[in-house]
């Protein structure tokens, strides 16, 4: 009976702890549109629109600009993009791609995802979408991982007749990601992400000297801030495993040691 209720209390203590690990498992909410989402897209990586997961950005354009937003990723999200361009009432066919940066500007493979697709002539538009990998905490220099920071957006169309040059389109993109959790957790962690401007501002406050937000050339982050990359629910699993393997060790040893002294045995013996 003891050893029932050491297993019962156990198990409850590891049901309760294991609530926040199965929480951080499922996809995170998203932010309502707010009306701060922009309404122009940059034309270059400097002056790119910021937008925070969960808005919905919207841009005019001509067939055949570059447009570019950036948004924000922490370690352990799996970010997803759509796009969607709406095309003039008349107009050939048109192949049009979606590529994502990371904040040293390397471009960053989907998942899965249709990243270039061919509006047929006279559709009405055409979508895009890239799933990107999980975001880690740190990688090896030589590794193309995406990592902890800014990341880009770039819409352009590819392949264009002379004649569809300059018509009106309008854009639409949004980001979303999905908490990956534990299981894309690695043993480390970099000092800054990659935000354009970190290594001014950090610069600026080990000097002493004054460090206002213009030192910075982006001011997005995730809502909860920038995650230390320490800590994930694999120490709350770790945990649970430590419990369960000292709960079986107390379990054998209570069913191997026997009653005591066995009634064969002489008492002089």
């Amino acid at each position: 009976m003891r050893i029932t209720r050491v297993l019962s209390a156990a198990l409850l203590a590891v049901g309760l702890a294991a609530g926040p690990a199965v929480a951080d498992s499922s996809p995170s909410p998203s932010a309502s549109d707010d009306g701060k989402a922009p309404t122009q897209a940059g034309t270059s990586f400097r002056t790119a629109a910021e937008i925070d997961q969960g808005q919905q950005a919207t841009a005019g354009a001509s067939t055949g600009d570059y447009l570019y937003w950036s948004f924000p990723a922490d370690a352990g999200q799996r970010p997803t993009v759509k796009a969607t361009v709406k095309l003039p009432e008349s107009h050939s066919g048109q192949t049009w791609q979606m590529d994502v940066y990371d904040g040293l500007r390397r471009r960053q493979s989907c998942q899965y995802g249709a990243q270039t697709r061919t509006a047929a002539q006279g559709a009405a538009s055409v979508e895009l979408a890239c799933v990107l990998r999980t975001v880690r905490a740190w990688s090896e220099p030589w590794a193309n991982d995406p990592l902890p920071g800014t990341y880009y957006i770039r819409l352009t169309v590819v392949n264009l007749g002379s004649a569809d040059l300059g018509q009106p389109v309008s854009a639409e993109v949004r980001v979303d990601s999905e908490d990956i959790g534990g299981s894309a957790a690695v043993d480390g962690s970099l000092a800054k992400p990659l935000v354009p401007g970190i290594a001014v501002k950090s610069a600026a406050d080990d000097s002493g000297s004054d460090s206002s937000k213009s030192a910075v050339l982006s001011a997005i982050e995730p809502d909860d801030g920038w995650s230390s990359g320490w800590w994930t629910d694999r120490w709350v699993w770790t945990a649970i495993g430590g419990v369960l393997a000292a709960l079986a060790g107390i379990g054998g040893y209570a069913l191997t040691r026997g009653t005591g002294r066995p009634a064969r045995v002489p008492p002089g013996a």
